[in-house]
């Protein structure tokens, strides 16, 4: 499969809501993204791209000297073949381009591919937010990949 990842623009939001409503129970709305893209000047987003079809995308903010990953997701029927790692792969250029080289996450805590994934990238748990998440009150897992563990 040939991948491409790219800049998210407002012509991809259909297919990005789509993998959006797929993959979260609470989905981030279209405004929400077209706001992150068009005006958002800390925010960098990217889709990844596979046969001219969007199959994923990543987002992150830039807050002083740090990076918070925002969003990552792969349409079902790509996942386990690599994309989510070239994403996050996306996300850690994109900071260094920057100069920032300590980025954060927060994870559903049972959302074990991803844990692994992050681990197998150098973040490590720092915390955790007790019920974080509005659907079910699930509990958040606070990652981080900091400057010495690079």
């Amino acid at each position: 499969m040939e991948l491409e990842i790219r800049r998210m623009t407002i012509e991809d939001l259909d297919s990005v809501i789509d993998i959006e409503e797929e993959s979260f129970s609470v989905p981030w709305s279209r405004d929400s993204y077209e706001s992150e893209i068009s005006r958002n000047i800390l925010s960098a987003y990217f889709v990844a791209e596979a046969d001219g079809r969007i199959i994923g995308y990543c987002g992150m903010w830039f807050i002083l000297d740090e990076a918070h990953i925002t969003n990552i997701a792969v349409q079902k029927s790509f996942r386990g073949k690599g994309v989510g790692k070239r994403l996050v792969e996306c996300l850690l250029e994109e900071a260094s381009k920057k100069g920032i080289v300590n980025l954060t996450l927060e994870v559903r805590d049972g959302n074990i591919a991803a844990r692994k994934l992050y681990e197998k990238m150098g973040f490590v748990v720092e915390g955790i937010r007790p019920g974080y998440y509005p659907d079910n009150h699930e509990d958040a897992i606070i990652m981080w990949k900091r400057e010495e563990e690079q």
